[in-house]
């Protein structure tokens, strides 16, 4: 048998290696950040740039797609050249890969301060990042699917099912989401509107947990979690079915982000059911995980890297467990919108993601450096840290959710809200986000930890640049006999549509129809278009990030709309691009706001929330009052909007910028009439004024008039 030499590239490791150090630490700071602004507003300075409405996405952004990014091909290029026995596919596009990645990270980090978003949650990044991303994307999954071809080993290992799956999936998910209407180089429109936004966003939100966080970090899991415990995997079988359950199964669970919302009822059910149906697949993962150290218990004890490693895993079984309990509608009914959700996301992000990627760095440091770790306890004073942290971050925000949850829906005997002010949950929670912010402090100490440690390992050993390799050419032989799977194994091009097919069914099914039919999305006749001064007021909201903390869809309980009125119609969101529903109540409910206040009230609020909101810890929007937008912009906005749909008139371009300032000069009239402050009609507060004041006014809360509406 003929043995052909070749060598591994560690250089390209590496560099992915220490780009998520960098990047997690940025992205964990800028988390502390913005968990410390929850309870001290100033510590944005009175600076646009550092607002938690602007600095939140950039932070999930940094985690999701630096940190995690790098670190899944860190662990993708590592792991799969040895399992495949082959070098990467080139060189080259390895190289363009890494740098394409970091400056898209780098576009992100200097946009989204900007004000620069689509407000979609993870895809909050304009057109022209979108579309290097996708090229991106696509040299990775050149360079990936190019090795597995040219592999020198027969079978594809379990690891390189899951790293397949990501890469076909995320292109589907990114391509289908990022359909837009650019209206200039920095600002774009959502192809889609309302409901359907909504679906589309959470069929790839939920989707970028499952394809990004999920699956190839499950492939990590079986190729990282074996060879550091010293074990063969638990069970070949429970793979194949853990795979194609999983990949299957998890693209119809998107609904389930908007239950008892406008979204049709039986795309919800759909959601609900699916994602109840996830346990059975992702508990099987974990436990093939876990009963892989089955006879190494008495290493996890010692080893620090073997014990990321299974509270990692351990963690993905809560997350998966709860992500399905979430689903039920009666669960979701209580914790939507509040901090709960907070802190699911986090167990997943912090225990899964983030202790496996702080495992698999201390696996790979020593191996590519041919040296030890440099301290053993070092490595295991930054899992306990790390574990404090977890437990500090998840267990208050759970506390505050139910608190949420309870207050929000508390009546009293005589049938009227007894919180009926939102502020006093508000102020509630407020010392569970003091120790939510400490528990964050704790887990960036134990990663500044790592860092030191991971460092001065590096120092005390010699990198190994290429790594020699040998093995036997891959020959063509005709398959006879053997397991199915294994058949399927050696046909990676089959595989991998297969795997296509598999994840496309569930999106299909769920979409089409809510595109298709029209008695899906009933319009309804009082629902106009924007007045052009409204959609501009419109574009502020998104670009301060308003989304991130207020909600815009009442439900249909008796206390939301006691609270905040009529329940929200699929009617109401057509003109809507891109949705903005929300996922979060840090402060109340907007979809009702118009009318319900005085210009001036609105004015006050911006300026100094504490001054209409005695306890509010929103912070004050001081640029918008100096800042003034240019009314000559606005008719390409318009132009666009009709482009997609939207029924202006033909030629009503040439009508806008004098509507713009007739209705800016109403407002600005009524602020003079009310409390007596000249503002300029072309200042930002004037157009986002107009754009509060529409909310919900097409759909009046009178009784006989909602009657009217339906």
């Amino acid at each position: 048998m003929h043995l052909e030499k070749f060598r591994y590239d560690n250089k390209i490791v590496k560099y992915f290696a220490i780009a998520t150090v960098i990047w997690g630490i940025v992205g964990m700071l800028v988390g502390l950040i913005i968990a410390l602004q929850l309870f001290i507003p100033d510590l944005n300075f009175h600076t646009a740039f550092l607002t938690f409405g602007r600095i939140r996405p950039l932070h999930t952004n940094a985690v999701i797609f630096a940190f995690v990014g790098n670190g899944i091909f860190a662990g993708v290029y590592y792991s799969l050249q040895r399992l495949l026995k082959a070098r990467m596919f080139n060189d080259a596009l390895s190289w363009i890969h890494f740098w394409g990645w970091q400056l898209i990270i780098v576009a992100a980090a200097i946009t989204l301060p900007l004000g620069i978003t689509t407000s979609k949650e993870y895809a909050e990044l304009e057109w022209p990042i979108d579309i290097a991303i996708t090229l991106i994307w696509v040299v990775f999954g050149i360079n990936m699917l190019g090795t597995i071809i040219k592999r020198r080993e027969r079978h594809m290992y379990v690891a390189v099912w899951f790293y397949i799956a990501t890469f076909v999936t995320v292109a589907v998910l990114h391509v289908v989401n990022s359909f837009e209407l650019p209206v200039t180089f920095w600002k774009s429109y959502s192809l889609y509107a309302g409901v359907q936004d909504a679906l589309v966003q959470w069929w790839y939100g939920h989707n970028a947990v499952a394809f990004f966080l999920t699956t190839p970090y499950l492939g990590l899991m079986y190729y990282f979690l074996p060879k550091a415990a010293n074990r063969p995997v638990y069970s070949y079988k429970l793979s194949i079915i853990h795979y194609w359950a999983l990949i299957f199964i998890y693209i119809w669970a998107g609904p389930h982000h908007l239950l008892y919302t406008s979204l049709p009822d039986w795309a919800q059910t759909l959601g609900t059911v699916f994602s109840v149906m996830l346990i059975a697949p992702s508990w099987g993962g974990m436990l093939n995980g876990l009963l892989t150290l089955r006879g190494a218990w008495d290493r996890v004890r010692e080893d620090a890297v073997l014990k990321f490693m299974v509270v990692a895993v351990t963690c993905y079984g809560m997350a998966t467990f709860e992500g399905p309990m979430l689903s039920l509608k009666n669960v979701n009914g209580f914790v939507h919108f509040t901090d709960w959700i907070i802190a699911h996301v986090h167990v997943g992000a912090l225990g899964w993601n983030g202790f496996l990627t702080f495992g698999m760095l201390y696996y790979l440091v020593p191996k590519m450096w041919n040296t030890k770790l440099y301290s053993a306890k070092l490595a295991n004073v930054h899992f306990w840290v790390g574990t404090l942290g977890i437990v500090f971050y998840a267990i208050p925000m759970y506390v505050s959710g139910v608190t949420q949850g309870l207050m929000w829906r508390q009546f009293t005997i005589e049938g009227v809200l007894q919180y009926g002010n939102f502020l006093d949950t508000v102020t509630q929670i407020i010392p569970f986000y003091v120790l939510r912010a400490f528990g964050g402090f704790l887990y960036l100490g134990g990663a500044f930890i790592m860092a030191y440690n991971l460092y001065k390992t590096a120092a005390q050993g010699v990198f190994q640049e290429e790594e020699e390799a040998e093995a036997p050419a891959l020959e063509k032989k005709k398959i006879i006999g053997g397991h199915w799977h294994s058949k399927l194994e050696r046909k990676s091009i089959v595989f991998s549509a297969l795997s296509l097919v598999a994840i496309a069914i569930g999106g299909a099914v769920e979409m089409v129809p809510t595109f298709l039919v029209d008695s899906n999305i009933p319009t309804i006749e009082n629902v106009k278009p924007y007045t052009p001064l409204e959609l501009h007021g419109r574009d502020l909201y998104i670009r301060e990030g308003c989304v991130g903390c207020h909600s815009q869809m009442v439900r249909p309980f008796r206390f939301e709309t006691e609270r905040f009125d009529e329940y929200s119609k699929a009617g109401e969101f057509v003109y809507d691009h891109p949705f903005l529903w929300g996922s979060k109540r840090t402060g109340p409910d907007l979809a009702r706001l118009g009318g319900r206040y005085s210009d001036s009230w609105h004015y006050n609020h911006m300026m100094d929330p504490t001054s209409t909101s005695p306890g509010s810890i929103m912070p004050p929007y001081p640029w918008l009052f100096e800042q003034a937008y240019d009314a000559n912009e606005i008719p390409a906005k318009v132009t666009a909007m009709r482009t997609l749909g939207v029924p202006y008139e033909e030629g009503y371009e040439d009508q806008v910028v004098m509507d713009v300032q007739q209705q800016a000069k109403q407002i600005a009239a009524n602020l003079k009439a009310e409390i007596n402050v000249d503002v300029q009609p072309e200042a930002e507060i004037v157009a986002l004024i107009s754009y509060l004041q529409r909310l919900g006014t097409d759909i009046k809360v009178k009784p006989e008039q909602v009657a009217a509406a339906k």
